[in-house]
């Protein structure tokens, strides 16, 4: 059941955090509200902060991981979904998102006007308010490439006002907004292209299934097909059938190290596993390393520990740590702390999670 079948006829009771989140995990919380327009945003809020309430903001619920004891206050679901189109001052075309709005649903919908700069981002759980937050990226395209605004609500005063991408310190999964609740994303504008090409395809892989070089631009539904394609062998696209698919995505980010760092670390990886190629890619402040290859390397296959337990590394793709029905969130962190530990014993590489944490820790 979806979390809005589950909460919408019931304002202001008690609800399982399980049912919010894609891990299908959180203890339970002491309310929980869901508002469906901007208006009903703002009030809602500016009602709790006011009596004091603690506020947990929920969206698509696909980048958390809630404790067991779930969370003590009142959860705020965010499903305003407008989406409309118009035109940037110089002339781009744009699509203009609330907040609530699924975020996959909006990307089909660009993939199907015919408009270019979302379709590598296909196939992603969520709403649109968690993507400048996050950062959102994949296979060569993050949000940071496409944004041209975003609308806030400023808790403080309840006003709502524009902020531009500059103001935002978009970064490799993380923005100003992230970890913060003083500004509440409410609506995102993106720009697009319109001559019905994707952005140029960046990710050596997908250019490998696109049978083209990197660099080139593609028509932009068939980018959507194979970014679907690719993301449904590793267990990324959302299927309740699928208990891979029962997570928070990729648990770790690819960590960044400096160039200083980076020799004694291949020194590490070459006395493991031999003189093998290292997946790195160029990146702020250092070099970009495989999360998922190291993960492997240093022990934990697909399916880690066994396929008893109640939670497991993906048997797909070892970057996501899944839920296999009945466990608990602080059976997940043990793994999770498991494979973090034993990647930086292995390599000197210390992981950090991705998804955002309510209630508990590394």
């Amino acid at each position: 059941m979806s979390p809005e079948r589950a909460y919408a006829d019931c304002p202001g009771q008690p609800v399982s955090l399980s049912q919010l989140t894609t891990l299908r995990l959180g203890g339970p919380a002491r309310a929980f509200v869901r508002v469906t327009t901007t208006d009903d945003l703002v009030a809602t809020l500016t009602r709790l902060d006011r009596a004091g309430e603690p506020t947990l903001l929920v969206g698509g619920g696909s980048n958390l991981v809630v404790s067991d004891d779930g969370f003590a206050g009142t959860v705020v679901q965010i499903a305003n979904d407008e989406v409309r189109y118009d035109v940037a001052p110089d002339g781009a075309p744009r699509v203009v998102a609330d907040a609530g709005a699924d975020w996959d649903a909006v990307v089909a919908d660009t993939v199907e006007r015919n408009l270019g700069g979302l379709e590598c981002l296909s196939g992603i759980p969520g709403a649109v308010g968690s993507t400048p937050v996050q950062n959102v990226g994949a296979y060569g395209v993050e949000i940071a490439d496409v944004l041209d605004g975003v609308e806030v609500l400023d808790r403080a005063d309840g006003t709502l006002r524009w902020i531009t991408p500059s103001e935002l310190a978009l970064a490799y999964r993380t923005s100003a907004l992230k970890h913060h609740d003083d500004r509440v994303v409410v609506r995102v504008a993106m720009r697009l292209t319109d001559d019905g090409l994707s952005a140029p395809i960046r990710y050596r892989e997908l250019a490998h299934t696109l049978g083209v070089e990197q660099g080139e631009r593609v028509p932009v539904a068939v980018v959507r097909e194979q970014v679907l394609a690719l993301r449904s062998g590793k267990g990324m696209v959302l299927d309740a059938a699928d208990h891979d698919t029962w997570s928070a995505g990729s648990f770790f980010t690819n960590p960044i190290v400096t160039d200083d760092d980076l020799p004694h670390i291949l020194e590490a990886i070459a006395a493991r596993v031999g003189d093998v190629p290292v997946p790195r890619f160029a990146a702020d402040g250092g070099v970009k390393l495989s999360a998922g290859w190291l993960i492997e390397r240093a022990g934990f296959s697909r399916g880690h520990p066994d396929e008893t337990a109640s939670v497991r590394l993906s048997t797909k793709h070892t970057l996501a740590i899944t839920n296999r029905g009945g466990a608990t969130t602080e059976e997940l962190l043990t793994l999770a702390r498991q494979v973090r530990d034993g990647v930086e014993a292995a390599f000197g590489v210390r992981l950090e999670p991705e998804p955002v944490l309510v209630g508990c820790c590394l």
